[in-house]
């Protein structure tokens, strides 16, 4: 059965755009066909400066809206990267395997570190280094496909290379995965920005829709979106981005098509009132979900917590194969070697 790994960063509130680009497909697709591993990846949220409460707040609430949306502990694992040890274990490895000018070359570490330092701020090691982080949380677990959006695309190709990289130099130890890609509305854009992805680490504003934002938010925020110049409800992500992300939104919510959706609409506001209701009905079913999570905290920990213990009995086998590969001296005496086939065939 292929292997789904993917996960969360406890940096912000969830948005519309994790759920339509990440989050459902997780749920409709990857749980049913697919052993799927989902995390909540703390230590990412470790880069930047952060408040330790506001990461802990954060990494339980997306937890709780991951089981909101849908997904089902019998049939997949939820669990919090920072419970299971293999990560930073297998990360230490990987780093010796990485090169500083690959780091360097991540558009994500460029980005990030130029805001920093446009702040004034200092760019912490770990913000250069998280990449690698990144494809140990997916090589731990002998991961097949990784479902990612376009801006993730760079991470998974980093993991593959140092993949096939440490296989080459020290025998076969992990597998090669892939990065798979949502279809529509894969990249949800930022309402009053069109042009930015709706990132949920962003500041608190009109153009991002959270998961947890009451109905008359949510409309007064998609009936608030920038358009484009002209009237013609045209789909051109290009020319027009503002009315081709208004397009994208209503076709993930209600199923349809971009293009075809653009010759039912002869004005904007016609187009925003049904993609603000389109929105709110589609989150309606997770926020109530979630209220009745909130009331009952004790099932989420347990969630995380047996989680956690199956994630690890996956993880374990693989990583210390590569200690071992690498040519660290086994924590215990005994034994043969390790056939790093029957312990990937094992950890699946």
């Amino acid at each position: 059965m292929t292997r789904v790994f993917s996960g969360v960063k406890p940096t912000g509130h969830l948005t519309l755009g994790n759920y339509l680009g990440a989050m459902r497909r997780w749920v409709e697709v990857d749980q049913r066909q697919a052993d799927a591993l989902f995390c909540i990846v703390d230590l990412h949220a470790l880069t930047v400066e952060h408040d330790p409460a506001r990461v802990r707040r954060l990494s339980r609430q997306a937890a709780t809206l991951l089981l909101a949306a849908g997904l089902d502990p019998e049939r997949c694992t939820v669990f919090v990267q920072s419970h299971v040890d293999e990560h930073a274990r297998l990360s230490y490895l990987l780093e010796c395997v990485a090169t500083d000018g690959e780091m360097r070359r991540m558009i994500q570490y460029k980005e990030k570190a130029a805001r920093e330092q446009a702040r004034g701020g200092s760019v912490r090691l770990s913000l250069l280094t998280y990449p690698v982080l990144m494809a140990a949380d997916i090589l731990a677990y002998g991961t097949d496909e990784v479902p990612v959006g376009d801006d993730q695309s760079q991470h998974v190709e980093l993991t593959r290379d140092l993949a096939v990289r440490f296989n080459q130099r020290y025998g076969h130890t992990f597998v090669v995965p892939r990065a798979t890609h949502p279809g529509v509305a894969a990249r949800v854009m930022n309402l009053q920005e069109p042009t930015s992805k709706m990132g949920k680490s962003d500041d608190a504003g009109p153009g991002i829709v959270y998961l947890l934002d009451e109905p008359d938010v949510v409309r007064k925020k998609v009936m608030r979106a920038v358009t484009d110049s002209g009237r013609e409800v045209v789909y051109d992500r290009k020319g027009r981005p503002g009315v081709a992300n208004l397009l994208e939104i209503l076709a993930a919510c209600t199923g349809g098509n971009p293009s075809d959706l653009s010759g039912v609409y002869e004005s904007y506001g016609a187009l925003k009132k049904d993609t603000a209701e389109a929105v709110v009905e589609v989150l309606r079913p997770v926020q109530e979900r979630h209220k009745e999570l909130c009331a009952d905290p004790g099932y989420v920990e347990g969630v995380l917590r047996d989680g956690a213990e199956r994630a690890r009995a996956m993880a374990r086998p693989v990583v210390d194969a590569a200690y071992r590969a690498i040519g660290l001296l086994p924590a215990a005496s005994g034994g043969a070697g390790v056939d790093t086939g029957a312990v990937l065939n094992a950890a699946r």
